[in-house]
């Protein structure tokens, strides 16, 4: 057997998976995001430590006699979280996450300490990133960045917790700002233009690569085998791609989840920083991937459903179909600040054209098309940058709407795939990777697509109507964008 933990921003997802990938059982645990000030976004590590063992205590109560068969651990989770340990290896501040927008200063002052930043990273230096959270620590928290001894992303704080090791793969410190990610080395130029050295960062391995065994009390706690083995796992969009077996050029997935992520893997280092693309490794040697990535995406579902004081999702996806709304307000999706392509966490949420004739079914339509046109602006910069997408799956719990699909489909004017086991994801990427470090062999065959449930095509009839509103929807970002800044210094 073999386990994958998921790390994720609303909750800690952990899969248990046997020899054959069939998930035997799995276990949930909801997490809280802290937002103390505008623009911040934090959580405690220490309660990502509880909701894990939470999971683990549920999985044991059903499942102790399939623990017992474990053989290696995968570790998954958000990317870019910043979380500082010092020498006993307890955390010195809350966990600065990747939507957190508040070092903006900090990425022009990366800039100027490494003007050769965006040829050593691939990427446009953002602040949603963990360098300039770093930079801002040292500025406006002084004490705290001097005892810094590691500093580690979300997942690899639990990797911690359970083998004492710091340790971290390729596609999430990918993501840090501090990686040369055409050489896959930590950069000695960006970590001394953060004040950093190279001895507080985790050891970089392959994700398929075991980092160390399972610590003797954990083996105890948790039921599992004292020779249990953790590999290095990926990044949560990394994972997810393992998870359906998007591993060559040009094999593709969107992601659905609290951010959405249109992601497309090369076996070429490839960037664009200049468009705001993301170009990191992926979770497997030689590879790498392109990410267009938009900070709110399934997440704006769920603030139309408290605005409408329904928390019922599946009931608005239900409000908006059967209303067919014709003439519906633009929404642009931008309630956490936006990455791909505007690189601006003063960006905000609008709803424009809206009538006395507006109403619930109209506003749930905006949001679902407003979410689509963000993501066909993200495809935008990923044909750009030269790869060609073959074949696009669906991840995420936006997944499970087909309603959502269809639009989805029609404004990207691409078939959309839905495989099984999707909703399930990075948590089944990182068993996947687990499952690696004990067989080796091809990539191919060892991370086969899973099996096609349905395909979702465009509707050809409804395209010239998107089209005419994507049109729209990227002339509003421009005029606005004075006053989003404007609202963020009231």
């Amino acid at each position: 057997m073999y386990i994958g933990i998921d790390l994720g921003t609303s909750s800690v997802k952990i899969v248990l998976m046997d020899e054959a990938h069939h998930v035997a059982a799995t276990a949930e645990q909801p997490l809280q995001v802290s937002r103390p000030q505008p623009l911040w976004s934090e959580q405690d590590p220490h309660d990502w430590w509880r909701a894990v063992q939470s999971a683990i205590n549920r999985l044991k109560h059903d499942y102790r006699n399939q623990l017992q068969q474990v053989r290696a651990i995968g570790l998954s989770g958000q990317m870019h979280g910043a979380v500082l340990i010092n020498k006993q290896n307890q955390p010195l501040r809350p966990a600065i996450l990747w939507n957190d927008g508040r070092s903006e200063a900090e990425c022009r002052t990366l800039l100027q300490r490494a003007p050769e930043a965006l040829a050593i990273t691939g990427n446009l230096i953002m602040p949603g990133f963990t360098a300039p959270k770093l930079v801002w620590v040292s500025k406006h928290q002084p004490d705290i960045f001097s005892n810094v001894s590691k500093v580690l992303l979300p997942k690899d704080y639990l990797r911690l917790k359970i083998t004492g090791t710091y340790a971290t793969d390729m596609s999430d410190a990918s993501g840090t700002a501090w990686l040369n990610v055409s050489e896959r080395r930590w950069s000695p130029e960006m970590l001394a233009a953060t004040g950093l050295n190279e001895q507080q960062m985790p050891e970089l391995f392959e994700g398929t690569e075991i980092t160390a065994p399972v610590l003797p009390n954990i083996a105890e706690d948790w039921g599992i085998p004292k020779d249990c083995v953790v590999v290095a796992g990926g990044g949560d969009n990394a994972a997810s791609a393992i998870s359906m077996g998007v591993i060559e050029t040009g094999q593709a997935f969107l992601s659905l989840g609290t951010s959405g992520v249109y992601f497309v893997a090369d076996d070429q280092y490839r960037p664009n920083p200049q468009q705001t693309l993301h170009t990191f490794c992926h979770c497997l040697p030689q590879r790498w991937h392109q990410m267009s990535v938009h900070l709110s995406a399934a997440s704006c579902l769920d603030w139309i459903g408290k605005v409408l004081g329904q928390t019922d999702i599946p009931f608005l996806f239900e409000l908006a179909q059967q209303h067919h709304p014709q003439t519906t307000p633009v929404f642009l999706p931008y309630l956490s600040g936006e990455r791909t392509p505007h690189n601006d966490p003063y960006a905000r949420g609008a709803l424009v054209g809206m009538t006395q004739a507006t109403g619930a079914a109209e506003l749930v339509q905006a949001v679902l098309e407003g979410v689509a046109f963000a993501f066909a602006q993200g495809q935008t910069v990923i044909e750009d940058s030269g790869v060609g997408i073959d074949t696009v799956a669906v991840t995420g719990g936006g997944a499970r709407s087909a309603y959502w699909g269809e639009i989805l489909a029609t404004v990207l004017q691409r078939p959309l795939i839905y495989r099984r086991q999707a909703a399930i994801g990075a948590a089944y990427g990182a068993a996947r990777l687990a499952w690696y470090s004990q067989h080796g062999g091809e990539f191919s065959a060892a991370f086969p697509t899973q099996e096609i449930e349905h395909i979702i095509s465009p509707i050809a009839s409804k395209y010239s109507k998107y089209q005419r509103k994507q049109r729209l929807f990227e002339s509003m970002y421009p005029q606005l964008k004075s006053s989003f800044k404007a609202f963020a210094e009231e």
